[in-house]
């Protein structure tokens, strides 16, 4: 089956919160509502239902955490994140800072999303008429 590009967005976008929450080992009752907020709103499309897809995205996470690939995983999340770079930047800041504290991995991780897999999805061409002219 052949997902829209916003049901990968949101899949992807899942799988990125989901690891945001766990890479600092403890997960609060306020990041999880924070979670099940979000994916409430999702415009879900897909034949597997969101709680399924969340339990199964828990899991990847957890397995990728436990042998030290969280950048590699935030990395295969690129192409389908980009789909709405702002949306998925704005949850990721909500979702590390929903608790008060963000972790020395938390920002770690954050800095990788906004600088490298999120950057060119947050930039947005320069315009003629953004460009200040400059008078002789």
């Amino acid at each position: 089956m052949q997902l829209s590009s916003e049901q990968a967005f949101n899949q992807a976008l899942i799988k990125l919160s989901v690891l945001l929450y766990q890479v600092d080992g403890k997960v609060t009752l306020s990041e999880q509502e924070y979670i099940d907020d979000v994916i409430e709103h999702l415009n879900w499309q897909s034949p597997i239902c969101q709680s399924a897809f969340l339990n199964d995205a828990i899991y990847r996470t957890r397995q990728a955490l436990d042998t030290g690939e969280a950048k590699d995983f935030i990395r295969s999340l690129q192409q389908d994140l980009l789909f709405d770079a702002g949306k998925a930047l704005e949850v990721a800041m909500a979702i590390t800072g929903v608790d008060g504290e963000r972790s020395e991995s938390e920002t770690e991780l954050l800095s990788l999303l906004t600088h490298k897999i999120l950057a060119k999805g947050l930039v947005r061409p320069v315009q003629t008429a953004d460009v200040p002219s400059v008078m002789n």
